[in-house]
């Protein structure tokens, strides 16, 4: 077997590295074992450049820097060999026992389960078909499109590979910048990594002991923000340069209608619900069976149908006041035991003198009263005659509350109460009604068979991820028990597509293993590698450096996210995370930076980890499937502006925290 020239090129230049730095190791004394650390962490990119494998990189750089490290202490040879495989095996060990890695292969085999359903086809076209009025509609389409599906899979790969598939030609043959359309579908396709549920933080929440759940609660928003700001983009675009975005023709608009309807008929801008009605009363039915016009009417309605029910279960949660169980009646202790006849009521009695016992002292010892007790006693204050207790009570009785002359064992049922509803439900349901009145204003027929299509593509996924994300975020499932269910959705989803083949599940299983087997590998080799960095002293030195800067919350924010992002040029995101988070993520606490919050800002940051050359993958991929005419430098250029917009973002984040705390404060806090 031979080996190629570039594999002979990366062993020279390894080499040549090598030998660069024992020369510096042999001529610099003074260096200490934490600066070994920071050339161990030079190594590993440069080696993880050169082509290695990332895992067995980290993990090979790591033992072998724990053994020096361990030899440094004054250990022996086999005493640090011992020592190195001790610390191989409980850092494996503690990576294969963490439950919250389960869910990466389910969420993995969900998305690519969905992606073999063959969804995206009819996503795609009902979406440009729904905002075909809306400027640079296939461009808004393309980016919803790969919003949804990438919320649905999660890998970027898999969704800018088949939206530069579909959409790439579509958008060249209408017309498009090819510049512009390379950015939206490379761009649209790195939402995944953003937008919950995203493998990336699964991966950050697992390395920087940050909750999942409140990840994904705070990432939603954000995710949202910046899929607005990509649309908004390319809105903006078609209205400046319209040549750019051309609006769709007539012939691209055009939806035919199923035979039934046009047999009563009906046409593309005829009102949908009154002509179906007619329909039913009338005699143009007699062709088409009453059956088929009442599902026609069912679907139609099916949306003022659905916004009654939300809008009853409204009113009733916001007028219901859920009774509290309140107890009039505290008993005293010991009031249920049994007690002797000649003690006082339920008081504690004086236990019988024994003969043996402890007699009282005689009078003549005992302390008498001071002279004058009786003629120069303290007097009662004016008005506490009134506060003494009625005739014939105990002296001593404390008097009882009225609500204690109730029955014992008769509690009080609390009756449900209800409150008129406040003014942000009615300002909602008025918003509501106002946006059924339109959409049943402009329902043509053209339009129904547009919600038909939407029915059969997007709210199937809608639904899958509203049920995983949101069993998430209000605490009804774990990340993995919701992964469970998503994998079986999509599983489900695929059945009732007639895509769940053999081969499908044979194809789908084997690359979830692949992927999965990938992430866990770089858990095991991250965690070596910061164990032997750590070892060295590397983590200290770096921390004395940063905080002998004296620098600012806002100082240190942004020098972590410049670092981060020039990190994103050679380094893909999940180096990134194993290797450079374990090293931020202790310095957090000194300048007073929330761990979520700064997962945030690094989800947002690490979406240039897939545009920014010369390792932006995304690009790879849309030019592994596009035509030949499309350049690598056309594809560069136009992720451009989108990298702008992503900066614009993490600035947003940054200035308005709320878009990303908000969520979890309100669910978790």
């Amino acid at each position: 077997m031979t080996i190629r020239k570039e594999l002979w090129f990366g062993f020279g230049l390894m080499a040549l590295i090598l030998v660069a730095v024992l020369a510096m190791v042999i001529s610099v004394p003074t260096m200490t074992n934490g600066h070994y650390g920071l050339l161990m962490l030079s190594l590993v990119v440069v080696a993880i450049m050169l082509g290695f494998p990332t895992a067995f990189t980290l993990m090979g750089m790591g033992m072998l820097f724990a053994f020096f490290a361990y030899h440094s202490g004054d250990q022996t040879s086999a005493g640090a060999i011992r020592q190195t495989l001790d610390l191989m095996v409980q850092r494996a060990f503690s990576v294969m026992s963490n439950d919250v890695l389960i869910s990466i292969p389910l969420f993995v085999f969900m998305g690519y389960l969905v992606e073999r359903a063959n969804l995206i086809d009819k996503l795609f076209r009902s979406l440009h078909l729904a905002l075909a009025r809306v400027p640079g509609s296939l461009g808004v389409a393309t980016l919803v499109t790969c919003a949804v599906f990438a919320t649905a899979t999660g890998i970027v790969g898999a969704v800018v590979t088949l939206m530069g598939l579909l959409a790439l030609p579509q958008m060249l043959r209408a017309g498009y910048d090819v510049r512009l359309s390379a950015g939206v579908i490379t761009a649209g396709g790195c939402l995944g990594i953003l937008i919950p549920p995203s493998v990336l933080l699964i991966v950050y929440g697992a390395t920087a002991g940050v909750s999942v759940v409140q990840l994904y609660a705070g990432a939603f928003f954000p995710g949202i923000m910046l899929a607005g700001l990509y649309i908004l983009y390319v809105i903006i675009m078609a209205k400046i340069k319209p040549a750019w975005a051309p609006p769709l023709t007539a012939a691209q608009r055009f939806v035919p209608l199923p035979a039934p309807l046009t047999a009563i008929g009906a046409t593309g801008d005829g009102w949908a619900v009154s002509n179906l009605i007619k329909a039913l009363k009338g005699r143009r039915n007699q062709d088409v069976s009453a059956k088929y016009l009442l599902g026609q009417l069912g679907i139609a309605l099916l949306p003022a149908i659905l916004f009654a029910a939300v809008a009853f279960a409204s009113y009733q949660s916001a007028t219901t006041v859920v009774p509290v169980e309140t107890y009039e009646e505290l008993q005293p202790m010991g009031a249920g035991a049994n007690v002797d006849e000649n003690t006082s009521e339920g008081g504690l009695a004086e236990p019988e003198a024994e003969e043996g016992g402890l007699a009282e002292p005689p009078s003549d010892d005992a302390v008498a009263e001071p002279p004058g007790a009786q003629e120069g006693a303290v007097a009662e204050p004016p008005g506490a005659e009134k506060e003494a207790p009625a005739a014939g009570a105990a002296p001593d009785a404390v008097a009882e509350p009225a609500a204690a002359a109730a029955p014992a064992g008769e509690a009080a049922e609390p009756a449900a109460t209800t409150k008129p509803a406040s003014m942000s439900f009615w300002i909602g349901l008025a918003v509501g009604l106002l946006a059924m009145v339109i959409f049943y204003a402009i329902l043509s027929f053209t339009r129904l068979e547009v919600f038909k299509m939407l029915l059969s593509s997007f709210f199937p996924l809608l639904v899958l991820i509203l049920s995983v994300l949101g069993s998430i975020v209000f605490g009804l499932a774990t990340p993995t028990e919701a992964a469970a269910v998503g994998a079986f959705g999509g599983f489900l989803l695929a059945a009732a597509y007639r895509q769940l083949t053999f081969s499908v599940v044979k194809e789908s299983v084997f690359l979830t293993a692949k992927t999965s087997a990938m992430v866990c590998w770089l858990f095991v080799g991250s965690a070596i590698f910061s164990a032997a960095f750590a070892l060295l002293g590397g983590q200290e030195l770096v921390e004395t450096w940063v905080l002998s800067m004296n620098l600012s919350k806002t100082e240190f924010l942004i020098l972590s996210q410049v670092l981060i992002f020039i990190l994103g040029w050679p380094l893909e995101w999940t180096e990134i995370i194993v290797i450079f988070m374990p090293i931020f993520i202790p310095l957090l606490d000194n300048f007073g930076v929330d761990p979520l919050f700064f997962g945030l800002l690094v989800a947002l940051n690490l979406q240039t980890a897939f545009l920014s050359p010369p390792v932006a993958m995304a690009a790879f991929y849309l030019k592994g499937v596009s035509p030949k005419h499309v350049t690598l430098n056309q594809i560069f250029v136009g992720m451009l502006p989108f990298m702008g917009i992503q900066i614009l973002a993490i600035v947003l984040l940054y200035q308005f925290p709320a878009i990303g705390m908000w969520l979890p404060q309100v669910l978790y806090r």
